[in-house]
């Protein structure tokens, strides 16, 4: 069985209050996750609606997860998470890689999960990724109270 995750993440001011929205679908069946922070940033919502889906996944699995996110796309599929992993969290260019914590834990979860990541663009009329970024917008609004 193949489960489909699609995220999306939203900030308000980069720090801000920002929320994350995913949606998860299997086996015909659809469930909704979103949360948010009072002060974070846009890249960190983004991972944190990729590993709350993974997160939420009882077994290993397939999964194919659609983000607009190019930041968590690119991180995982051009190796740069693993390489600054092994680096000691360290870019190539010598500083330090932002939001390491989260990269370790989505790190984690795609050696559980069988994971194809999939870039789509974002406010483009996806309808799964429209969903998510109204997930998004709800908990980042509701972060900012």
């Amino acid at each position: 069985m193949t489960v489909e995750i699609f995220t999306d993440g939203a900030c308000s001011g980069n720090p801000g209050p920002g929320g994350y929205g995913v949606i998860l679908r299997a086996a015909g069946k659809t469930k909704e996750l979103s949360g948010g922070e009072k002060q974070t940033t846009n890249n960190r919502m983004e991972l944190s609606g990729a590993i709350a889906g993974l997160s939420a996944l009882k077994y290993p699995c397939d999964v194919i997860l659609t983000t607009d996110s190019k930041y968590v796309v690119d991180g995982i599929t051009k190796g740069w998470a693993a390489s600054w992993r092994k680096n000691g969290w360290v870019k190539s260019d010598k500083k330090p890689a932002l939001n390491s914590d989260l990269w370790a834990r989505l790190l984690e979860l795609t050696e559980i999960h069988n994971v194809k990541f999939v870039w789509v663009k974002g406010h483009a009329g996806h309808p799964e990724n429209e969903r998510c970024d109204q997930l998004a917008v709800m908990e980042r609004d509701k972060a900012a109270q």
